[in-house]
């Protein structure tokens, strides 16, 4: 099958699967509802073409949460293998941040600026649509991989090359939503992230003789910049008097949690001690999928330790909390509910079910049942895309020669004349 042929199988594709979301009872209502919901068809709103194409990638349905495509192959018969290959692929497309290195007459060379791999893509849109994109610029875009070869499923965005920060830092945004894209599809830096994951364990378990440390939101911030300098240089600090528990556990809604994406950077970078309320905060270490810092996981454990959980404040809320929240993963769940008996009659009792553990992980952890997932603090320690939206990373012509020759302490000014210390610069990357 020749490049034309395969375009016009994957165009087919697209439009039977749109046909589907339009015709089948299971889907059209909810298609209906996306439909209203964001306004589409409406005066100056969404283009149905638009709404139906973004419903296909990114909507899943039912308790199970399956995606469209896979929907279609289940109520779809008679289709050959070629077909499926394809919306199978379509399932697994890649949603990224693109820099545009090369135009070609079919399609472009992309760097892919969150998993750092460069793609030749071919086009599925008639490249005159196009016109006006070049080298440097940016688009936020869907890649599929079809037999080895990728094409363009479509362009969300645009960005020119003098917005370079709006693209970095979506990308960011993009990171701390969905990890993984920085390893998926490029699997030596999935294995250089794993390795570190195994390497921070050792050194975490060394430090804290322990896989969880619990304090106030007030010194979170200390203890991981303590960890951090003895993960990078060993040095050894008393950190105990940072142990701090809340005056009571509790769950409530902290107001600074709820960033747009205008200032989640700097309210991230503010970390949890510019909080206005106290809250506790568990500082955890999974072996397999790295550091997380979980606002309420001390309050979370205390529900299932007292003897009357409904005297904590919203403990019905912090059960949802947990297992609503993306964020937190299957392995998470199971660490509590090995620690706790009445982890699942408790849990039960709040959401009016009688699950077994692994049910309750299904309906509410598929995605990380079915992926792995490292945690995105884990992960932004690996991804340029951070490192040079904190400004860590400058672009390689604005930075003089450096003798690297000479010995630079860690914690010297960097001699590259940023003004940083050096860990915090070249040192960074070196």
């Amino acid at each position: 099958m020749n490049i034309q042929e395969r375009m016009d199988s994957i165009n087919e594709v697209i439009k039977n699967i749109a046909e589907f979301i339009q015709t089948n009872e299971e889907v059209k209502t909810d298609f209906e509802e996306y439909l209203r919901t964001i306004g589409a068809n409406a005066k100056n709103g969404i283009p149905i073409q638009t709404a139906c194409f973004n419903y296909i990638l990114e909507r899943n349905l039912g308790e199970e949460l399956k995606s469209i495509p896979q929907l279609y192959l289940e109520n779809s018969k008679g289709l050959d293998s070629d077909v499926k290959n394809i919306v199978t692929a379509i399932d697994d497309s890649i949603s990224s941040v693109f820099e545009i290195k090369k135009v070609t007459k079919s399609g472009f060379e992309l760097l892919n600026i969150v998993n750092e791999r460069k793609y030749m893509v071919v086009s599925l849109m008639k490249m005159t649509t196009l016109r006006g994109l070049g080298s440097g610029d940016y688009v936020i875009a869907r890649i599929v991989n079809i037999n080895g070869d990728y094409y363009l499923l479509e362009i969300s965005g645009v960005l020119p090359a003098t917005k370079k920060d709006d693209a970095y830092r979506f990308a960011v945004a993009k990171i701390i939503q969905n990890p993984e894209l920085v390893y998926l599809d490029n699997p030596e830096k999935q294995k250089e992230i794993e390795e570190d994951v195994a390497d921070i364990n050792k050194k975490f378990l060394e430090f804290f003789g322990t896989n969880e440390i619990i304090t106030t939101n007030k010194y979170a911030d200390d203890i991981i910049g303590i960890f951090n300098d003895y993960a990078e240089e060993g040095k050894m600090v008393d950190y105990k008097e940072l142990i701090v528990e809340p005056e009571e556990y509790k769950f409530f809604n902290v107001s600074e949690f709820n960033n747009s994406y205008d200032n989640f950077l700097e309210n991230s970078l503010g970390g949890f001690s510019s909080h206005k309320e106290t809250y506790d905060v568990g500082i955890i270490y999974d072996e397999e999928l790295g550091l997380y810092a979980i606002p309420f996981y001390g309050t979370f454990n205390k529900i299932f330790e007292v003897k009357d959980y409904t005297k904590i404040v919203n403990y019905d809320s912090c059960i949802k909390y947990f297992l609503q929240n993306d964020k937190y993963s299957a392995n998470l769940i199971r660490m509590v509910a090995s620690k706790h008996k009445n982890f699942m009659g408790i849990v039960n009792s709040v959401i009016a079910k009688n699950y077994t553990l692994e049910e309750l992980l299904r309906n509410y952890k598929r995605r990380y049942i079915n992926n792995k997932i490292i945690s995105s603090t884990t992960v932004l320690y690996r991804s340029n895309a951070f490192s040079s939206t904190l400004g860590i990373i400058e672009d390689n012509e604005n930075k003089p020669e450096i003798d690297l020759s000479q010995k630079v302490g860690r914690n010297e000014p960097c001699p590259c004349g940023s003004g940083k210390k050096y860990k915090k610069c070249c040192g960074a990357v070196a």
